[in-house]
């Protein structure tokens, strides 16, 4: 049986504010394999993104129980374990490419897990050799997502979680990152936790794609992805995925 890279046993999320209490995610039960590459997909309010962050151990579950690489996530956080990529790639716009993509060994002093690619092997993985010295201001919007991945590697995470990294892109450039991002899973072997509103998103990039019903937020269903790999985008107009998107999209209907 593979290793779990994360477990929610009745994970609940609960905000209370001057209007009341709100139920983010309502008993949520997930289990990730290591190396596996998972797809969160729903409607807007749903709690995609507060289950990231509580993988992240950026929220506190209000109950439940999550084991994030075998021990407690913020464990897994302090010891460099977790990557984090958001939908803004957030570069330091003083600072060149390699600088940025430097900038979490510089804060975390100098450390990172062994196996580690140096900043310049992965601005290479991620087609960005010979920007080193380039601003945020010289590249578009899909380099500076590279560069934001580059960013979150560079400890050599186990877990990279990316909340809707390329929801703000062009279509054609979304489909180009899409087949690189699964280019660079089979190379690194980190487990990936994508968030997505895009079904074809979705279908394409995930081993799985795991389906959440809104208000509150709670599994809906989890829909395995048997598509071969590798993985090209000619694959979209298969029956079989025209299928799988077709089914993931009824779903969501009764969401």
């Amino acid at each position: 049986m593979a290793e779990t890279a994360v477990s929610c046993e009745r994970v609940s999320v609960r905000f209370t504010s001057e209007r009341g209490t709100v139920t983010a995610l309502d008993n949520i039960d997930l289990t990730i394999p290591r190396g596996s590459f998972l797809t969160l997909l729903g409607p807007s309010g749903c709690g995609k993104s507060t289950l990231l962050r509580v993988m992240a151990d950026l929220v506190a579950p209000s109950s439940g129980r999550v084991s994030v690489l075998g021990g407690a996530p913020q464990a897994a956080r302090e010891s460099r374990q977790i990557g984090f990529v958001f939908q803004d790639p957030a570069l330091l716009a003083w600072r060149t490419v390699l600088e940025n993509v430097s900038l979490p060994l510089e804060v975390g002093g100098g450390k990172a897990l062994p196996g580690a690619r140096s900043p310049h092997e992965l601005l290479s993985l991620v087609g960005l050799s010979g920007w080193e010295k380039a601003y945020p201001h010289e590249l578009s919007g899909g380099m500076r997502q590279r560069v934001a991945i580059a960013r979150a590697l560079v400890s050599n995470p186990r877990l990279l979680l990316m909340d809707e990294p390329f929801g703000a892109l062009d279509e054609i450039t979304r489909d180009r990152l899409n087949e690189e991002l699964l280019q660079l899973w089979e190379t690194t072997g980190t487990t990936i936790v994508f968030v997505t509103h895009s079904i074809y998103e979705a279908a394409f990039l995930g081993q799985s794609v795991l389906l959440l019903a809104a208000r509150p937020g709670r599994v809906r269903e989890q829909v395995p992805v048997t598509l071969p790999m590798p993985r090209r985008l000619a694959q979209r107009e298969t029956t079989e995925f025209v299928s799988l998107a077709g089914h993931l999209r009824r779903v969501l209907e009764t969401c």
